[in-house]
């Protein structure tokens, strides 16, 4: 029995990182003095972690890049299960990245640590044969989707759902208190150049063609941590005026705007939760496009939609992500005040089923609770 050592959290990457300092933050609220190392970034970090690995060992994204790091990956996962050996932590929390973290479950379970799941990997999406993997190996997947739990369930995985933990990072009472602009749009073409570059253009054009018609249109984009101004600017022609807003200030912009064009990822759930009707778009190589079709298991690509089980934000992906398509999906809500009431009361209904604050404190609770059970 290890009752005395720390807990190992693992994270690999941005939104991770923060939701593994939440969650240390919590853990520590129950059992004060409780000691952490692992594998994360600066927020962790900054929680009082020992971090051992810096997340950015595994940040590789297209197959080339996978490819080219593999040996890096490899030693790396070397010193990680020779970490566990000597520190012998009392459990895992792993968070999200599963590529990476199968691995490390497989290692721990290998040295008798229990493996907690924190933030599961959307293997509801795609690659469904990994559900094997996670009852073999995890002791328990705490999920924060709601829709999550009945899948992991079916397959007879032990489950909780936990709430999401973008309802303890997001100052919804602030935002709610912000009368929306009616003659703003916001832009949110994403956080990496290679989205930026395939979507900003169709963005600004879709911003040109609706201001022919709503003159007192106005239109602001949030810049993503890692991309400069300057960049962004690039791609927008000197005839429409946009104003750039700073990173920290995306939530005021998009509860400040009428209606929202963004890149699909997250911030379609940070939209909804905000409650600002959006447009979700992404453009994938045309061979990545290829393969998803064949093995995507879901029918929505936003999480808003996936929550709701229907298209509440419209999604335009690949040969549909032109600015004409953007524009006769954003118009009705520009143009019929009932239609973008009916819209912001969809998405009332979203917030009520991801549920209230709570996640980080609420898995903390059931992992202490399972770690003691075992006398660790």
């Amino acid at each position: 029995m290890n009752t005395t050592g720390p807990l190992w959290i693992s994270a690999g990457e941005a939104s991770g990182d923060i939701h593994a300092a939440s969650l240390l933050a919590a853990l520590r609220t129950l059992e004060p003095g409780l000691q952490a190392m692992g594998m994360g970034g600066p927020a962790l970090t900054k929680a009082g972690c020992d971090v051992r690995f810096p997340m950015r060992l595994i940040s590789l994204v297209g197959l080339t890049e996978v490819l080219s790091g593999l040996p890096r990956i490899l030693k790396l996962l070397g010193e990680v299960k020779r970490a566990l050996v000597e520190n012998r932590p009392r459990a895992l929390i792993l968070i999200d990245c599963p590529d990476f973290h199968f691995r490390v479950a497989r290692m721990a379970k290998k040295l008798g640590i229990p493996v907690y799941y924190y933030v599961s990997p959307q293997v509801w999406a795609w690659r469904s044969g990994r559900v094997e993997f996670l009852r073999r190996f995890t002791r328990k997947v705490l999920c924060i989707l709601p829709f999550e739990k009945d899948f992991y369930a079916a397959r007879g995985m032990d489950v909780d759902y936990v709430g999401h933990p973008l309802m303890d990072q997001m100052p919804l009472k602030e935002l709610d208190a912000m009368t929306p602009d009616p003659n703003l749009l916001g832009l949110l073409p994403g956080s990496r150049r290679k989205e930026v570059a395939a979507l900003l253009p169709e963005f600004a054009q879709t911003a040109l063609l609706l201001r022919r018609e709503f003159p007192n249109l106005r239109v602001a984009l949030a810049r993503a941590p890692g991309l400069d101004p300057e960049y962004l600017r690039s791609f927008l022609p000197p005839e429409l005026p946009v104003e750039i807003v700073e990173p920290e200030e995306r939530y005021r912009m998009m509860r400040q705007s009428r209606v929202l064009l963004a890149a699909s990822g997250t911030v379609t759930l940070e939209a909804a939760l905000i409650g600002t009707p959006t447009v979700m778009s992404y453009r994938f190589s045309a061979l990545s496009y290829a393969i998803g079709k064949m093995v995507v298991q879901v029918k929505f690509g936003s999480l808003p939609n996936l929550i709701l089980n229907r298209e509440v934000f419209p999604e335009l992906i690949q040969d549909k992500a032109k600015a004409e398509f953007f524009a006769a999906r954003l118009r009705p809500w520009l143009a019929d005040e009932k239609a973008l009431a009916s819209a912001r009361a969809e998405l009332a209904d979203l917030r009520a089923k991801v549920g209230g604050p709570g996640a980080a404190a609420r898995a903390a609770g059931i992992i202490l609770d399972d770690i003691r059970a075992l006398g660790r």
